[in-house]
């Protein structure tokens, strides 16, 4: 158990001052962002914005798969959301590695074959970006009063830049 005690620790301080007990769980801004998981992002402070503003989805390479619908899907009709962001970044290892890279890598880590395992890697992420556009302003069940851009983010200078 002890692996744990340190966040466990940290936990117990932000529940010392915990703000959000009782909140409603809409996104208050209107706003819902997909984007990485890279630890170099936060999607709340690059925004301007705070907690209980916005929904956020993040995968590897913050690509709009079949899970990241469904959350838009949900946040538009049940949580308020009437503005999406879709935000890859520089430097991101899912746009700068190849499929067999990655498995190779991932491999290597595991100490086992994991040539069978798909990862969504970008070959062009304004190209990936433009299609991922495509798939959230296509959705039947997102309508078209949902403004959708695409950014990318810029983790060495913590700058969005609007593609879409």
């Amino acid at each position: 158990m002890g692996e744990f005690d340190d966040l466990i620790s940290a936990n117990k301080t932000f529940a010392d001052d915990f703000g959000l007990g009782g909140f409603d769980g809409v996104a208050h801004a209107g706003v819902a962002i997909v984007t990485c998981m890279d630890s170099r992002i936060d999607p709340l402070s690059m925004l301007g914005l705070k907690a209980g503003d916005a929904k956020i989805f993040r995968n590897p390479g913050g690509r709009i798969t079949n899970a990241a619908l469904e959350a838009l899907v949900l946040g538009v009709h049940l949580l308020n959301v009437n503005r999406i962001l879709v935000i890859p970044h520089t430097r991101c290892a899912m746009a700068s590695s190849s499929q067999s890279e990655l498995r190779e890598k991932v491999g290597a880590s595991a100490g086992q074959d994991a040539s069978w395992q798909h990862f969504h890697v970008v070959s062009d992420q304004v190209a990936a970006l433009a299609e991922d556009i495509r798939a959230v302003t296509s959705h039947p069940l997102i309508p078209d009063s949902v403004k959708v851009g695409g950014f990318i983010y810029d983790v060495d200078t913590g700058l969005l830049d609007q593609k879409f």
